[in-house]
């Protein structure tokens, strides 16, 4: 039997999720090996067809927004579209990062040869902004790369835009990668934390959603844990919260 998903928020109009680091949204070619989608699974878990919002990426955890008729999915999606909604984020980076910052930094959009064939190949990078807040820092004496120590920053993001793997793709632009990315991250480190820590996962989740119901109007807010493994956790539980 299937671990259910675990339900954050629901009414008659939507209903969020906490999508396991991992799982695919839904269905995709990029994927032909996937078996559990959130998608199908929420489905199969409440009995009744639901339409997806917004997408994770696939290693990354956390809230994952259904619409419960086409006409909510409908709805929420402008919300999304139109940008009347906060996103909030939790990752693990490489490094010491600043206190809080913007990346502003346009992104080209990354095609995939087999699911964007007839998309636009040529068009110019698209305005991207990344907010961020450091949360807290640790010092690991162990060598790992070419330093002696090996140093981490616990952050909390807000992505402004919403290109494609824009949070994951600006952290490696400022040199500061998301640990356990296996795509735009650093190996030496992911290494590190897998070998060391047992830890496999990308540590980035999406932790809150704000935005104003799309039937009532009232202000909606949820939030759900990192879900990231003790073993990270205990790295900064000595570290002094960034002020």
């Amino acid at each position: 039997m299937p671990t259910p998903l675990t339900i954050l928020f629901q009414d008659d109009v939507l209903i969020a999720i906490d999508k396991p680091a991992g799982m695919l949204v839904h269905r995709t070619k990029l994927d032909a090996y996937a078996t559990r989608f959130a998608m199908q699974t929420l489905r199969d878990q409440i009995g009744e067809r639901v339409w997806p919002i917004h997408r994770l990426d696939k290693p990354t955890s956390g809230i994952l927004v259904f619409g419960r008729s086409r006409e909510a999915a409908r709805q929420l999606s402008s919300i999304f579209e139109e940008r009347r909604i906060e996103k909030g984020y939790r990752a693990v980076v490489r490094g010491w990062t600043d206190p809080q910052d913007t990346i502003n930094y346009p992104l080209k959009e990354v095609l995939d040869k087999t699911t964007d064939r007839k998309a636009q190949q040529d068009k110019p990078a698209q305005e991207a902004l990344t907010r961020f807040t450091t949360v807290a820092q640790c010092e690991v004496d162990a060598p790992v790369g070419r330093y002696d120590t090996a140093r981490y920053s616990l952050v909390d993001v807000q992505p402004i835009t919403g290109r494609k793997n824009q949070i994951r793709r600006h952290f490696k632009h400022i040199f500061h990668p998301i640990l356990g990315d296996r795509k735009f991250g650093d190996r030496a480190h992911n290494s590190f934390f897998r070998d060391t820590l047992g830890v496999e996962r990308m540590l980035l989740a999406a932790i809150s959603l704000s935005f104003e119901h799309p039937v009532t109007g009232a202000a909606l807010r949820i939030e759900a844990d990192s879900g990231f493994p003790s073993a990270v956790s205990s790295l900064f539980q000595e570290s002094k919260e960034i002020q």
